[in-house]
């Protein structure tokens, strides 16, 4: 078990590494596009390109990695009302409606990536299908995310994010 959970941490490791490596390459490239424009009347062919694949698999990562932290949006107005036992079944149901979230995004960004795989990005020439394929990847995150969330296993890795939107900063401390 201890195995498993090692090569778990590792793999989450590796997404969560990738999606911050793709903002990175966002601010980069992005920096570097707007210096070159205003100073030398010149852009990279790729650039713009570069910027919204990492752009668009940051995003989705980090649609993933949210459900991995349980940062989703809630209205807890009318939940803290609710006795606990309730508030578990809802609970569930949310994790339930993340895996069917998670399973839509695989099927579908699929055969997505599978219907763009024959065109081509205009500057890169790399297929149009990588633009798609965070969409089964990030689908498969979710997937696993509400499996061990419905079996009770916590994923959160960043235990201090849990300040509330709106909330007052210092009753959360």
């Amino acid at each position: 078990m201890d195995l498993l959970k090692k090569i778990a941490l590792k793999i989450d490791t590796f997404f969560e590494s990738f999606a911050i490596l793709a903002l990175l390459g966002v601010i980069i490239v992005m920096f570097v596009q707007v210096l070159t424009r205003k100073f030398f009347n010149f852009v990279f062919f790729w650039s713009e390109e570069g910027i919204l694949l990492c752009l668009v698999w940051f995003a989705f990562m980090g649609i993933a990695i949210g459900f991995r932290e349980g940062v989703h949006m809630g209205v807890e107005a009318l939940t803290d009302l609710l006795p606990a036992s309730v508030n578990r079944w809802i609970d569930k149901w949310i994790d339930l409606m993340g895996l069917m979230y998670g399973l839509y995004f695989v099927v579908y960004g699929w055969e997505f990536t599978v219907l763009m795989f024959d065109s081509t990005l205009p500057a890169t020439k790399l297929p149009n299908s990588i633009v798609y394929l965070v969409m089964p990847v990030s689908g498969l995150m979710v997937c696993a995310y509400s499996l061990l969330h419905l079996a009770g296993i916590d994923t959160k890795r960043h235990k201090g994010s849990d300040l509330e939107v709106g909330g007052d900063a210092e009753d959360q401390a």
